[in-house]
């Protein structure tokens, strides 16, 4: 997450070239994404089980503070 990003609350996914910003709330994907569908249904799942930690990573940041880290899928 950008540290001067702009709303909609949302985290930004790169995997090799492929790049997508997604919603925190919704999941919902914003223009411009180049991911595969098998790995936007990755990033669900990843957003459904840190969706507490991801709105706290926004908030840190919108205060100027640096978010804590978020641990990846296994």
């Amino acid at each position: 997450m950008p540290t001067n990003d702009h709303d909609p609350p949302h985290f930004h996914v790169k995997r090799a070239e492929q790049v997508a910003r997604v919603v925190i709330a919704t999941g919902k994907v914003l223009p411009g994404a180049t991911l595969s569908g098998r790995a936007l249904r990755l990033v669900e799942e990843w957003r459904l089980l840190h969706l507490t930690e991801l709105r706290r990573a926004w908030e840190s940041l919108r205060d100027g503070r640096v978010p804590a880290s978020i641990d990846p899928l296994d």
